[in-house]
């Protein structure tokens, strides 16, 4: 159900705040097996939905969230509710103030259930390098995969493959994909936000850089992250993305004058559409399923009167060593100042203060994190800077420059897969280090960060093992609008079918008693 569509619910009084708010708490303990959260706040929504219901009986809603459940990263500072980053390194921390955007929503009445699951640090495609442990795809569990499954497999124990969600955004994916809110804040370096969204079946936002406000998100890359937002539709995701961009003093990157309003008009035609398919993303490694429903899609803009060419963007295949340049020098930067002096975890050493730090680092971070760390460093060494670091910046800017040609030569939208595949089972996916494993799930989506480009995964169909298979569509910068109309005319034509979690469904549906809005209650 749409969060617009829950809102008018709640406004006509056929559900109150605190009623949909105890739906999802209950489905969040029912789900507590999929490790989508880290931090349940039980406490905080409720006491958020009782002031959201004081508020409706007197008639005034603070807008379309207000009563609204949502979830938030574990990488965004939450006042009193503990941030950890999924890390032993800020286990324990409780920040003293909100990210900007949570302050948003919840300024807007959103009610936070929770801190959700990721890589530590926000460094993994898979959400499975957390101290937390993994988190399981709600698709493992769902009626369509599950027979599937016993078509094609004689196996018994099921439940010993059940499917990653993609990273780091993976628990937020999850939460929203189970239905245990309606929207989720992610954060998206690499592709963070799209590939969770893509193996889980919802919509995957990452808006144009400089649009949304990073203050408050725990920093990874900081010319590259960017706030992003996880919902079951692309109507929901523009509603969200309405409230959180604008100009924020706190983060100099902010556009001073944000494109809005994000209301979506309902596009009809899209004859006067040109799309741009880029011949470089026809990767070797690219699944068959993929690439069919790639090719489905370019010809569904077609078939509807839209212009569909193949466009060229000649420096992706740099794209993977530089992004992996720049990002871990700015992570070996971005991590210093967890030394133990000031905040997070410190090691019992009294030896010296070099001790205590390098004991204190050796303990907060696992060996993923350790890892890009001395990557960076050592790509920002005098003797390697400018044969590292500063050719990776020159290339960075080569490649934004192709995403600009492309865009400069008429192309509204670039239509892309999101991932290789489907997502795999946990017990293949950690055959591959961190390293390969980010490298080959993000390489669809690295080079937007890069130049700073709105895109979003949207779900297209199901592949033939009855999981979710989502395309991705890139914008020019700050036509985020533009892009989201695209999308959810796209949506609206491939009719992705709901995610079968029969159990849960007929649980949640009971929260309405209008036999309109239970039927509808979870699309």
């Amino acid at each position: 159900m749409q969060v617009t569509m829950v809102s008018v619910a709640l406004k006509q009084g056929q559900v109150t705040p605190t009623e949909l708010c105890q739906r999802c708490l209950s489905l969040i303990k029912k789900t507590k097996f999929l490790n989508a959260y880290i931090t349940v706040s039980e406490e905080v929504a409720l006491k958020q939905a009782e002031e959201a219901e004081k508020r409706y009986k007197k008639g005034h809603s603070l807008g379309d969230l207000d009563g609204i459940p949502i979830a938030v990263k574990d990488n965004f500072s939450t006042s009193g509710i503990e941030t950890t980053c999924a890390s032993n390194m800020l286990k324990g921390y409780v920040p003293p103030y909100n990210a900007t955007v949570v302050q948003k929503l919840l300024d807007q009445g959103a009610l936070l259930m929770g801190k959700t699951n990721l890589d530590e640090f926000a460094m993994g495609s898979g959400s499975t390098d957390g101290i937390f442990g993994p988190v399981k795809n709600p698709w493992s569990y769902s009626k369509q995969y599950r027979e599937k499954r016993k078509q094609n497999s004689h196996s018994e124990n099921e439940d010993s493959n059940w499917l990653i969600t993609g990273g780091s955004s993976g628990g937020s994916a999850a939460a929203v994909s189970a239905f245990t809110c309606f929207a989720a804040l992610g954060s998206d370096t690499g592709g963070s936000t799209r590939n969770p969204a893509a193996h889980c079946g919802v919509v995957g936002l990452k808006p144009s850089y400089g649009l949304v406000s990073r203050h408050g998100l725990i920093p990874l890359v900081n010319s590259m992250d960017v706030p992003g937002i996880l919902t079951r539709c692309v109507d929901d995701a523009a509603t969200v993305l309405g409230i959180l961009a604008g100009h924020d003093p706190k983060d100099s990157t902010t556009i001073q004058d944000p494109v809005k309003p994000f209301t979506l008009p309902s596009l009809t035609d899209v004859s006067k559409l040109c799309i741009g398919i880029p011949k470089e993303y026809l990767t070797p490694e690219l699944s068959s399923e993929v690439h069919s429903l790639w090719s489905k899609a370019a010809n569904l803009f077609e078939s509807e009167g839209a212009k569909v060419i193949e466009v060229s963007l000649p420096h992706t295949s740099y794209s993977i060593v530089c992004y992996h340049v720049l990002c871990t020098s700015e992570v070996a930067s971005n991590m210093a100042r967890f030394d133990g002096l000031e905040y997070g975890h410190r090691c019992d050493s009294s030896v010296s203060t070099e001790a205590m730090y390098a004991a204190t680092r050796r303990e907060g971070f696992n060996d993923v994190v350790r890892g890009r760390i001395l990557s960076g460093n050592f790509f920002l060494l005098k003797e390697n800077y400018e044969n590292y670091f500063v050719k990776a910046q020159k290339v960075r800017r080569l490649i934004a420059n192709d995403f600009v040609n492309v865009f400069n030569s008429g192309v509204d939208v670039l239509l892309t897969p999101t991932t290789l595949s489907e997502a795999v089972p946990y017990t293949e996916f950690i055959k591959e280090d961190n390293r390969t494993r980010s490298a080959q799930d993000d390489i669809f989506t690295q080079a937007v960060n890069m130049a700073g480009l709105p895109a979003v995964s949207v779900p297209m169909a199901l592949s033939t093992q009855g999981l979710p298979i989502g395309l991705q569509f890139i914008g020019r910068a700050f036509c985020d609008q533009q892009l989201l109309t695209v999308a959810k005319w796209f949506e609206k034509q491939v009719q992705f079918p709901v995610i079968q979690l029969q159990e849960l469904m007929d649980d949640c549906s009971s929260v309405f008693e209008n036999e309109k809005l239970a039927s509808v209650s979870l699309k």
